[in-house]
């Protein structure tokens, strides 16, 4: 299975208010970014949606080393809560329907094709690549 690195970063400027998320995805030597944005969204939905976009160009089953600073993505698989939605039926341990339900079902779809291990990354500090996925993802929202 061959290996492929992703960063994803979402940005908000005001929660809800537009949004824009980053991804770098680097396979080999190649590194490609991509970025897009959403008028009316939350910080949650760009960090969900650039993990969703970067997974999406994927061609074929990857094996994947997935680094985002949102705690909300890489807990919901790290520390199993996603599996625990799908088994009660898209309901958290409340009995609520799970936010964003329809963009966890798209990521939990992409897991299933390809092996993700998600890592969490400190954001705003000094790592390079979540540094330019902060700066796409603020880029985007400046298109708005």
């Amino acid at each position: 299975m061959e290996k492929v690195v992703i960063y994803t970063d979402g940005a908000c400027s005001g929660n809800p208010g537009p949004g824009g998320w980053g991804t770098i995805l680097m396979y080999k030597e190649n590194k490609k970014e991509i970025s897009g944005g959403k008028q009316d969204t939350t910080n949650n939905v760009m960090e969900l949606t650039a993990v969703i976009e970067g997974l999406k160009l994927l061609k074929f089953p990857c094996e994947v080393e997935l680094y985002s600073d949102s705690a909300y993505v890489v807990n919901a698989f790290e520390q199993g809560w996603i599996y625990n939605w799908v088994k009660n039926n898209w309901k958290t341990a409340g009995k609520d329907p799970v936010k964003n339900q329809e963009l966890w079902q798209e990521l939990y779809q992409l897991t299933k094709t390809h092996k993700v291990k998600f890592n969490k990354v400190k954001g705003h500090s000094d790592n390079q690549y979540n540094n330019r996925c902060d700066e796409l993802a603020r880029n985007a929202i400046g298109k708005m």
